[in-house]
């Protein structure tokens, strides 16, 4: 009975052995082997949209398994571009959204190693001739506002700069002070902007000497997702008294 009862504890262990090795070999599956990145250029040319960390959103919805796949997004970065490497290879429908632009319509391609992918987006407006003047501690910002497509735009809500002492400056990532403090309250459709609202100087005192500062602009609008257009971004040095 005693030599039975051994037996049958050897084989139930090399079983419980045998299990687990079949799982460990059912487990290793190949890991995320592919990738995409691309440009946001602003249509019809090949300027890089002006963006922020996360201002576009890169959906991605993976049609080879299912018609209806759970979303994932790639987000923007701040010089206008996208990447993600740890993907798994796939037919893809893939949709940029979030930012201040026109609706693009999704496209479906097929991703693997090193794919690439751009797009061109219309912006709801284009931030022009931004200058920078610095008198002593005081910087005077001076910019234009157009629009590409007038009709239908979200209304306009603010227009404000985004100083930061890195160049990573835009919503979200800017000195409160210097930034929202200086906001101008807009809330106008384009149709009733007036000359002077199109071309608007914002005036910012108090900036620390010896210091350098990263500054742009950007035009906030009543979308969904409260998005906003950005200038360029520029740098200034600030001497010491």
């Amino acid at each position: 009975m005693l030599r039975d009862m051994k037996q049958l504890i050897t084989m139930a262990g090399l079983l419980m052995v045998l299990g687990f090795t079949s799982c460990l070999k059912k487990d290793n599956l190949d890991g995320p082997n592919a990738s995409l990145e691309g440009n946001f250029f602003v249509a019809g040319t090949k300027n890089n949209f002006q963006t922020a960390t996360g201002s576009i959103q890169v959906k991605l919805e993976q049609l080879s398994w299912s018609e209806t796949p759970a979303p994932q997004e790639i987000p923007s970065k701040i010089d206008g571009t996208y990447k993600n490497s740890k993907l798994f290879g796939g037919h893809y429908r893939v949709t940029p959204y979030g930012g201040a632009f026109w609706p693009v319509l999704p496209i479906e391609i097929d991703i693997s190693g090193g794919t690439k992918q751009d797009f061109e987006l219309t912006p709801y407006t284009e931030i022009n001739n931004f200058t920078v003047q610095l008198d002593t501690t005081t910087l005077k910002l001076r910019f234009d506002i157009s629009a590409p497509v007038e009709a239908g735009m979200p209304t306009i809500t603010e227009i404000q700069p985004y100083l930061n002492t890195t160049s990573m400056v835009g919503p979200g990532a800017s000195i409160y002070e210097f930034s929202d403090m200086k906001k101008i309250t807009v809330n106008k459709e384009w149709a009733d902007m007036t000359p002077a609202d199109k071309s608007p100087e914002i005036t910012i005192e108090g900036l620390l000497p010896g210091r350098i500062f990263y500054v742009r602009v950007g035009v906030r609008y009543n979308d969904s997702y409260k998005s906003s257009n950005l200038s360029n971004i520029i740098q200034i040095k600030v001497d010491q008294k």
